[in-house]
C-alpha cells in the first residue's frame, strides 16, 4: 500500500460501484484538461469544471480528455452522466491498487495500466496508476496526481505530426499506452547502470550499503514485473482485437509494441537473476573474508603454539631445573624459540598458506 493510503477496508459492507478513494490524497483539487482535434483542426484548452466539456461532446472530432487527481469524487459522476461510465469501472478507478487489465463494456473499452517514472532523488521508482478509457470518439484518462510522460504525444497533436490525428481514438490509446511501455526502457537502463555500478562494488570491496541496495533493486524489479507482466496481457487482448472500438490498421501497432512489453520482461528476468547471483557473490566475498582472516589468526597460533609451550615448561616452579642455573640458559632458550618460529613462517610462506 502507498504511504499515505486509504485501506480498502474502509470499503467493507458498501455496496458495489460505492465510489469511495483508496490512495494517498495528493492535490486539493483537479486539473482537468481537453485536447479536441481532427486532421485538420486542433483545439487545447484547461477546463474549470466538468460541464464545459458539454461544447465539446458532440463536435465531430476525437476528444482527449486528460483528468490529474481523482480524489474528487463529483468529476467521476459527471464521467457517468456524460459518457455512461459504469460505476464499478468508476470505483476501479479510484481504487489506486489495481492490476493492469481491460475490460470491454461495448460502446467503450477500460484499461489500467501503471505509468512509472525514476526519481533520481531518492533513488526509487515511482509509480502513478494510469486508468484509460476510449470509445467512438473520445478518450479519457485519469491521473493519481500532475504530471506524466505525455507531453511528446500533445506535442505531435498540437503540431500535427505522424499519423495521429489521421487515426481513430484506438490509435490514440495505443499511442499512450506505448509511451508508458518505452518509459519501462528508460528506466530499466538506469536500473542496469546501477546493477553494473553494484557488481563492481562487489568484487572490489563488499559492504552493507551494497547489500541494502541489491534488496531495494530486488524490490524495485518485482515492482516491474508486476506492472509489465499484466500489461502484457492487455496489449496481447488488444492485439486479438475482440472489440469493433480497434481498428484493423491499429493492430499492427500494437503488436509492436506487445513486442516491447516481451523485451522489457525478459530484460526484468536478467535482471533479477543477476540480482539473484549478485547476492550469491556478496556472501562469497564475504565468506572469503573471513577465511582469509581466520587463515591468519591460524597461522599466527600455529606459529606461538610450541613458544608458548617452550615458555609453559620454563615457568614451571620446580626446584631443580638445571637450564635455570645456566647463563646461557635465557639466550638459548631463546635462540630456540626464534628458529623454530622462524622455521614455521618460512614454511608456511612456502606453501602459500600465508
Amino acid at each position: 500500500m502507498q504511504q499515505g493510503a486509504k485501506p480498502r477496508s474502509i470499503k467493507t459492507g458498501l455496496p458495489p460501484g460505492s465510489l469511495v478513494y483508496i490512495g494517498a490524497k495528493k492535490r486539493d483539487d483537479s486539473d482537468i484538461t481537453v485536447i479536441s482535434y481532427d486532421q485538420m483542426n486542433c483545439m487545447d484548452k484547461k477546463l474549470q469544471t466538468m460541464d464545459e466539456y458539454l461544447q465539446y461532446k458532440k463536435q465531430n472530432a476525437i476528444k482527449w480528455l486528460d483528468i490529474d487527481g481523482i480524489d474528487q469524487i463529483h468529476i467521476l459522476e459527471r464521467l457517468e452522466e456524460y459518457f455512461g461510465i459504469h460505476p464499478l469501472v468508476l470505483e476501479d478507478v479510484l481504487n489506486t491498487n489495481q492490476r493492469p487489465k481491460i475490460e470491454d463494456y461495448g460502446n467503450y473499452i477500460y484499461i489500467v495500466a501503471k505509468m512509472l517514472c525514476y526519481d533520481h532523488s531518492r533513488k526509487r521508482i515511482v509509480s502513478d496508476q494510469l486508468s484509460l478509457i476510449f470509445g467512438k470518439d473520445y478518450v479519457i484518462t485519469l491521473q493519481e496526481r500532475e504530471g506524466d510522460v505525455f507531453n511528446p504525444i500533445r506535442d505531435r497533436i498540437r503540431n500535427n505530426v505522424g499519423h495521429i490525428r489521421k487515426m481513430g481514438p484506438d490509435y490514440l490509446a495505443y499511442t499512450l499506452l506505448d509511451t508508458i511501455v518505452d518509459n519501462y526502457f528508460i528506466i530499466l537502463e538506469e536500473v542496469g547502470n546501477q546493477i553494473e555500478y553494484i557488481e563492481e562494488e562487489l568484487l572490489q570491496k563488499p559492504s552493507s550499503a551494497a547489500l541494502h541496495s541489491m534488496h531495494q533493486l530486488k524490490k524495485e524489479m518485482l515492482r516491474l514485473h508486476k506492472s509489465i507482466w499484466p500489461l502484457r496481457e492487455v496489449l496481447g487482448a488488444m492485439e486479438r482485437r475482440e472489440s469493433e472500438l480497434i481498428n484493423e490498421s491499429t493492430i499492427l501497432y500494437i503488436r509492436d509494441a506487445y513486442d516491447h512489453a516481451i523485451q522489457l520482461i525478459d530484460t526484468v528476468e536478467t535482471y533479477r537473476d543477476m540480482l539473484s547471483g549478485m547476492l550469491d557473490i556478496y556472501l562469497s566475498s564475504t565468506s572469503n573474508r573471513m577465511n582469509e582472516v581466520m587463515k591468519v589468526l591460524t597461522v599466527f597460533s600455529s606459529i606461538f603454539m610450541p613458544l608458548t609451550f617452550i615458555a609453559g615448561v620454563y615457568g614451571m616452579n620446580f626446584r631443580y631445573m638445571p637450564e635455570l642455573d645456566s647463563p646461557w640458559g635465557y639466550p638459548l632458550i631463546m635462540l630456540v624459540m626464534a628458529v623454530i618460529g622462524g622455521s614455521m613462517t618460512f614454511y608456511f610462506r612456502r606453501r602459500k598458506w600465508w
